[in-house]
């Protein structure tokens, strides 16, 4: 039951049986193969409430049960799991370390591994591994395994064609199975990708949505996640100041579950100054590429972006700076330090 809630991100029951089947195991103490598997689960509930440091504990507790017992396939989930931890604290090489482990077990860690190489700048690893991966037969449980990670890929690296459809396909698939955690990450697929399309005004209220859902579900760190991207659709909407907030609020979270480099990732976020005109970063990026006569599609390579999002950037940049032409849109970059 536990395994079959976990396969729809049910977290909520995940949380009951798994208590459930600690008092259970409690009372049998010899049993060693079920007391690894109350160890296992409650390191994944751990892990979903954001006490990370906990769930190393319990996962390592897991380990030596299955080893004791000589029962070492289980092995590689517990070593995933420990991956998954351990690269929201920062630590790339030891979670790296533990998937490795975790195949040598004969347990697959994707989409994990393929997040961890975009995290480590090895991202055409990562949408390859991705492809593969959402090119393989899979029945609508599992796929909801893979969307939440293969959209975050594919929008990382600038594919938002190809990220778009697996937003509605996980969409669907989240209202079809009436789960509240799946609910939560479409919602923050389809804000993510809607805010790096130009459109933070339709990207807000499906991540508000979303963070109403992760908070209930006591998710802290998918909460400081969603905050970022909520921060960033008001800071495109020119409301700096609710969007300083929001920022404010995810680094508090993130500081306070270890999550060192979404952290200072907020900080980076915060030491932006304002762009004239009421520019975002991204509409300043591009802004800069049109000063030196870059073509959309020249534009489009440079950045990873697709025609049609620089199309919609350099409509919400002309109406920002109320120009009519590349040549004046151009000038006004000169004119305030942009180009």
């Amino acid at each position: 039951m536990i395994e079959a809630c976990q396969e729809i991100s049910d977290f909520a029951r995940v949380t009951e049986w798994t208590r459930a089947l600690t008092t259970w195991c409690e009372a049998q103490p010899g049993l060693l193969p079920f007391t690894g598997q109350c160890a296992v689960h409650r390191g994944q509930v751990m892990r979903v409430r954001g006490a990370y440091l906990a769930a190393l504990e319990e996962l390592e507790r897991a380990a030596q049960r299955y080893e004791t017992a000589e029962d070492l396939p289980p092995l590689g989930l517990v070593a995933s799991e420990r991956g998954q931890v351990l690269h929201i604290r920062g630590d790339l090489g030891a979670a790296e370390a533990a998937f490795d482990q975790a195949i040598n077990f004969g347990h697959d860690p994707q989409p994990a591994l393929a997040l961890l190489w975009l995290a480590k700048g090895r991202t055409a690893a990562a949408v390859g591994a991705i492809r593969r991966l959402l090119a393989e037969p899979r029945d609508p449980v599992h796929r909801t395994q893979l969307l939440p990670g293969a959209i975050e890929i594919l929008h990382a690296a600038g594919h938002l064609d190809e990220a778009r459809p697996l937003v509605e396909e996980l969409t669907a698939v989240a209202a079809a199975f009436g789960c509240s955690a799946l609910t939560a990450m479409a919602g923050y697929a389809a804000g993510s990708v809607a805010l790096a399309g130009g459109d933070p005004t339709t990207a807000l209220p499906d991540l508000r949505k979303a963070m109403q859902l992760w908070a209930a579900l006591d998710s802290p760190y998918e909460v400081a996640r969603t905050r970022v991207l909520i921060g960033r659709a008001l800071r495109d909407l020119g409301d700096n100041d609710s969007a300083t907030a929001q920022f404010d609020a995810a680094r508090r979270g993130f500081t306070d579950l270890g999550a060192i480099p979404a952290a200072q990732q907020i900080d980076r976020l915060l030491v932006r100054t304002a762009a004239p005109g009421g520019l975002t970063a991204r509409e300043v990026e591009v802004l800069r590429l049109v000063a030196t006569g870059k073509s959309n599609q020249e534009i489009a390579d440079a950045l990873f972006l697709s025609n049609k999002t620089v199309a919609r950037h350099l409509s919400n940049i002309f109406t920002k700076i109320d120009v009519q032409s590349r040549t004046a849109a151009a000038a006004y970059a000169h004119q305030h330090g942009l180009a």
